[in-house]
């Protein structure tokens, strides 16, 4: 269920890179700005960001850490992304 971005098995973590406009990044205040074909795409996010939700439900019932991140976090701050990814990690040493 869900593929993950990065699976580290070792840890039982999943890291997902989620898209802005895909996963409904601020969505409350997004949403609004949806102009073409609004129906659509407001259910089609939503569903996403439920389905997020139920990936992120079924790997912590297995007991694996669900890390997710944002595209422009990614792009803008790897170097704090990363630093959170090893400070996961570093809880297993």
């Amino acid at each position: 269920m869900g593929n993950p971005d990065i699976s580290l098995k070792k840890y039982k973590l999943v890291i997902f890179v989620d898209g802005t406009f895909w996963h409904g990044y601020n969505w409350e205040e997004r949403k609004h700005s949806i102009k073409s074909n609004r129906e659509f795409w407001i259910a089609k996010i939503e569903r996403n960001m439920q389905r997020d939700q139920e990936v992120n439900d079924y790997y912590q019932s297995k007991s694996w850490t669900v890390m997710r991140f944002w595209d422009f976090e990614v792009k803008g701050e790897l170097g704090a992304c990363i630093k959170k990814v090893l400070d996961e990690i570093s809880r297993y040493s």
